[in-house]
């Protein structure tokens, strides 16, 4: 399985962040822990929501949809 997830930190409540793993708990704890340097500077972060794939080539997809303005709106939305 392959996941998309959307985070928001904490602190900065406005910030959002979504990202591609194949191991969820694992990523959400180096986010947490400020191992990616895309995100150390908002931490901490909850998890907003996630979709889990069978097809990774779909989750890439998807996750380069959310990314985009159409997707942020329609992740605001549904998140």
């Amino acid at each position: 399985m392959k996941y998309v997830y959307m985070l928001q930190s904490e602190t900065h409540p406005d910030r959002f962040y979504v990202g591609c793993t194949v191991d969820l708990k694992k990523r959400f704890g180096e986010h947490n822990r400020g191992e990616s340097v895309h995100t150390r500077k908002f931490t901490p972060w909850r998890l907003v929501g996630y979709v889990a794939f069978s097809d990774r080539e779909k989750a890439d997809r998807f996750e380069a949809y959310l990314k985009t303005a159409s997707g942020r709106a329609f992740a605001k939305k549904h998140f």
